[in-house]
């Protein structure tokens, strides 16, 4: 894969680089996912029936998120 890259951007790199890094700062970015709140979020796997898993599919389509927003809600709705 070719990436272009102007003038423009590689001095602003340049500079950015030759103002220095805060590496304190560098390593507070953590890697993955973003988390969801204060605590650590559990990864809960569940089994579906393919009839199951297309039936979200479609609902989640429609609304326009993902799966697992989609079962998110759903949960609240149930234990809310």
């Amino acid at each position: 894969m070719t990436v272009k890259v102007t003038d423009k951007q590689l001095d602003a790199w340049v500079a950015e680089a030759e103002r220095g890094y805060n590496p304190q700062e560098l390593k507070k970015r953590g890697r993955g996912r973003p988390g969801r709140g204060s605590e650590p979020a559990k990864v809960v796997a569940v089994r579906l029936t393919q009839e199951e898993l297309t039936n979200l599919d479609r609902v989640a389509a429609k609304e326009k998120v993902t799966r697992s927003e989609l079962i998110r809600r759903a949960i609240k709705q149930i234990v809310a």
